[in-house]
């Protein structure tokens, strides 16, 4: 089975204007999806941030967490918060998950947009159950993960589809329900 990595891309992102920006850290990101990547066995989940001063806030919000009175008011917190890593850009991402792994990993981009190179969850489900590679998924925040961006990755994961035409999740609930449906119980295909 294939180790699964998860990155937060703050920058290269799209705002509304469809402008490259690089968005804020927001508290609840760095929480939920710490949350999310830990109850679905993610290695670690990366916050890639260029600014030191946003870089410094994911620090400061997981110090507390991890020492003194956070950690021992929440331990389950201290542990999921252990998983993150804060990193310049998604080129550093990949070459940390090569140091450890021996390998690149397999980058798969998300997106609420469906691209031509758009692949089914039940087709990457099988390819971290079989093959070895490392998986990375990227995050875009903002209006999601620039263009160069998606066209470079190995994959890009279709979107998440309701029944209704609105298609604006927030990332950490996107973040859960892939994981959930990469990662988690065969639920769906039981019955």
């Amino acid at each position: 089975m294939a180790k699964v990595f998860l990155a937060l891309v703050h920058y290269p992102v799209y705002n509304k204007r469809m402008d490259v920006v690089a968005t804020a850290i927001t508290n609840l990101d760095v929480h939920d999806i710490a949350r999310s990547s830990c109850t679905y066995g993610v290695a670690k989940y990366f916050i890639v941030h260029p600014v030191a001063s946003q870089q410094a806030v994911v620090r400061e919000i997981t110090a507390y967490w991890q020492e003194g009175y956070g950690a021992a008011y929440n331990p389950d917190r201290k542990t999921a918060l252990a998983l993150i890593s804060v990193q310049d850009s998604i080129e550093a991402v990949v070459a940390a998950i090569k140091e450890s792994e021996g390998v690149e990993p397999f980058v798969v981009t998300t997106d609420a947009r469906l691209y031509e190179k758009s692949v089914g969850y039940q087709s990457l489900r099988r390819r971290i159950e079989t093959d070895e590679r490392p998986v990375l998924l990227l995050f875009g925040t903002g209006w999601g993960l620039e263009k160069p961006v998606m066209e470079r990755a190995d994959a890009i994961l279709r979107p998440i589809y309701g029944p209704v035409e609105y298609n604006h999740l927030s990332v950490r609930s996107a973040v859960a329900i892939i994981l959930d449906r990469l990662l988690g119980e065969a639920w769906c295909e039981q019955g």
